[in-house]
């Protein structure tokens, strides 16, 4: 089993930054690509960054215009997304997602492939 916790979340205003954590804990062993997602009040999830096993691939939602980065330190076991020029329409809760991979070159862009999710984080951008 594999736990995963974020944190960082909280109250910003337009075009400030946050950084958002993921820890991950349990099963830390094996391989695990990491991505994040977001769900905004009365929306679907929708996939915000990806990333591989060893950090080398990363892959990201067009919508983003490159305002945010995926990020990984396996030695803490932690991901990270840190979010820049934040728009109100980045208003959501955010969760990280763990999948367990065969090959350490995987990266996994579709909710229903990831086997382990967060809690969520909340972020709130003040226009």
């Amino acid at each position: 089993q594999v736990q995963l916790v974020e944190s960082g979340g909280g109250l910003v205003q337009a075009g400030g930054s946050l950084r958002l954590s993921c820890a991950v804990s349990g099963r830390t062993s094996s391989s695990y690509a990491m991505g994040w997602f977001r769900q905004a009040p009365g929306k679907e999830r929708e996939f915000v960054a990806a990333i591989n096993w060893s950090g080398d691939r990363t892959y990201y939602a067009d919508s983003l215009e490159g305002r945010f980065t995926i990020s990984r330190d396996n030695a803490k076991n932690t991901v990270y997304l840190q979010m820049n020029s934040l728009k109100p329409e980045d208003t959501a809760d955010y969760y990280c997602a763990a999948a367990s991979i065969p090959l350490r070159t995987i990266v996994i862009i579709t909710a229903d492939q990831y086997d382990y999710w967060g809690q969520g984080t909340q972020v709130t951008v003040s226009s």
